[in-house]
């Protein structure tokens, strides 16, 4: 009998995964791989943290669900509160709801109704979801968009600096991309029509490609210049992903939106967006909600990833072991040929793998890929609009040993591989 389930989502493996604990998940025929995907950047405090768990129990036999438009709980207050003491000092006040692409929108729809304008303004190679608006938004590949044209207007995409891809020095690269971003406003998007600029500090799905301080800075100069909200999409980056507790820390600059999911909750489903109490303040009541947002479960489940996070003092262990990753993956690009660009911040490290000829080796990485899950139990995934960017994203409990035990494996399946 066949299968009763969608075959709609690509498949980077066909592992039956019954559990898991910290790096490692156990399949169903007893095997253990170690997790380099994190589920994509979501599993922040390992796979099943004991203090998550507890929490997620505790909550579920106290109430599961009190819809916000009928019962205030006690939960969504306590998250609110916490995050406005990590989050970006110009961001206090929140809105909750339950994937990064709806906190997306929602961002969205805070900066069109606040700003009466609509054009909203995003990066090429930028991902931000999959629903009509989010699709509109995203240049990261284009099988996120085809089938499903025409999509929502009013986005405008402008260039993202990429020294390595345009074979220049990053101060050029930013100066190019400023220029163009500038063009845009001057030709496509005037001002006074544009409600945002949203971007993600390290490009995800796009190919783990981190925004230049002076990038970040010189956009949100331009946004202020011209009253333009500046919202930074922290759904992959944020909870001390790449070193920082938020990604935009990295420039030091303000965002008057933060929006934020995957690693919000270790796996629960919840994300949020974040803004001045000013701008929530012109947000009408009434003017957004939902049925799920600001679950009691999954905001306990927030609350103790923050608790784990900032108890076990993953920001810092984050740095330390990015830096160990980043080291490791220079010194096998100084040994192995076709290994392009080494890249990225705290755990979001990539490798770009290209062939002789400087074209993306994207036959080669998906070899790379294979080899790794099938001699050495590693599991990773691919990123880029060719699909040619190896991406190291493991929980940010990753020890010591298994960063080597990634990297010694990486080894084996670039010499395996070898042009």
């Amino acid at each position: 009998m066949g299968s009763h389930l969608s075959d709609v989502w690509f498949r980077t493996t066909d592992l039956e995964v019954v559990s898991g604990s910290g790096c490692m998940v156990y399949t169903a025929d007893g095997a253990q791989y170690l997790d380099f995907t994190a589920g994509i950047a979501v599993a922040s405090t390992g796979h099943s943290h004991p203090r998550v768990v507890d929490a997620i129990r505790e909550q579920a036999g106290q109430i599961m669900h009190a819809q916000a438009n009928c019962y205030r709980n006690p939960r969504p207050e306590q998250l609110a509160t916490r995050l406005a003491q990590i989050t970006p000092s110009s961001i206090d006040t929140f809105f909750f709801t339950n994937s990064g692409a709806e906190a997306t929108e929602a961002a969205v729809k805070l900066a069109r109704y606040a700003t009466g304008r609509p054009n909203v303004i995003v990066v090429q190679g930028g991902f931000h979801g999959r629903t009509y608006l989010t699709m509109a938004m995203t240049t990261s590949k284009v099988g996120v968009r085809a089938g499903y044209q025409p999509l929502p207007a009013g986005v405008f995409a402008t260039s993202f600096p990429r020294p390595y891809a345009w074979r220049v020095d990053e101060t050029t690269a930013v100066e190019r991309a400023l220029a163009d971003f500038r063009l845009l406003l001057g030709t496509q998007s005037a001002p006074s029509e544009t409600a945002a600029f949203v971007m993600e500090p390290v490009l995800g799905e796009g190919g783990y490609l981190p925004a230049p301080v002076a990038f970040v800075q010189g956009v949100a100069n331009v946004c202020a210049e011209h009253g333009i909200l500046f919202v930074a999409d922290e759904v992959q980056t944020g909870f001390a992903r790449t070193g920082r507790m938020f990604a935009v820390e990295h420039s030091g600059v303000e965002p008057d939106i933060v929006v934020m999911a995957k690693g919000i909750a270790s796996g629960f489903p919840i994300a949020a967006i974040g803004a001045r109490a000013d701008l929530m303040a012109r947000w009408h009541r009434g003017a957004h909600g939902g049925t799920y947002g600001a679950n009691p479960m999954g905001c306990a489940a927030a609350l103790a990833t923050i608790d784990v996070i900032l108890d076990e003092q993953l920001v810092i262990r984050s740095a330390a072991r990015g830096r160990q990753l980043f080291d490791g993956l220079r010194d096998l690009q100084s040994r192995h040929p076709g290994v392009g660009d080494v890249r990225g911040l705290g755990l979001m490290v990539a490798a770009e793998l290209t062939n002789a000829d400087g074209s993306p080796g994207t036959a080669r990485t998906n070899d790379i890929l294979a080899h790794c899950l099938q001699a050495h139990h590693l599991v990773l995934m691919s990123c880029g609009a060719d699909s040619n960017v190896v991406r190291f994203m493991p929980p940010l409990v990753v020890s010591e040993a298994e960063i080597d035990q990634a990297l010694i494996a990486f080894d084996s399946a670039l010499t395996a591989t070898s042009p």
